[in-house]
């Protein structure tokens, strides 16, 4: 009797987008939910249109939303063959509509960045309180 061959399904996840982000409250010590952030391509050939998305209940970006449909994957792929792959993007965080207008310094912030296209993935994590923020290169 012939036995029936197994069948074996990968389940992948799916694919990181190169550049992420993750917002702490640390007036709560909590992640910072709804945060509104743009990604801008500044170097080479930008500025660029900017990417958009919010804050996850996490307080994680992991996707980005393009214009007419593009994504981050396709124009690190578009990139990776000009200058080298050296880039300069910027991170703008909505932090006034998130504290609210009156109860904080910043009505955002900004963080530019070196990447290189060829470098893997970055991840941006941003501590942030009304009067002060701080940032690094999580991984």
């Amino acid at each position: 009797m012939n036995e029936p061959t197994p069948v074996t399904v990968a389940l992948s996840a799916p694919a990181r987008e190169p550049i992420t982000c993750h917002v702490l409250d640390q007036t709560t010590g909590r992640p910072a939910s709804s945060v509104s952030v743009s990604l801008t391509l500044l170097r080479p050939l930008g500025p660029s249109a900017p990417l958009t998305a919010v804050t996850s209940s996490d307080g994680r970006i992991n996707q980005w939303n393009g214009e007419a449909g593009s994504t981050l994957t396709e124009v690190f792929d578009n990139l990776a063959e000009h200058a080298n792959g050296k880039m300069v993007w910027s991170l703008k965080f909505d932090t006034g509509a998130y504290f609210g207008e009156d109860q904080t310094f910043f009505p955002e912030v900004e963080v530019k960045f070196f990447v290189d296209a060829k470098s893997g993935h970055y991840h941006i994590p941003l501590l942030l309180g009304p009067w002060s923020y701080t940032t690094y290169r999580g991984s």
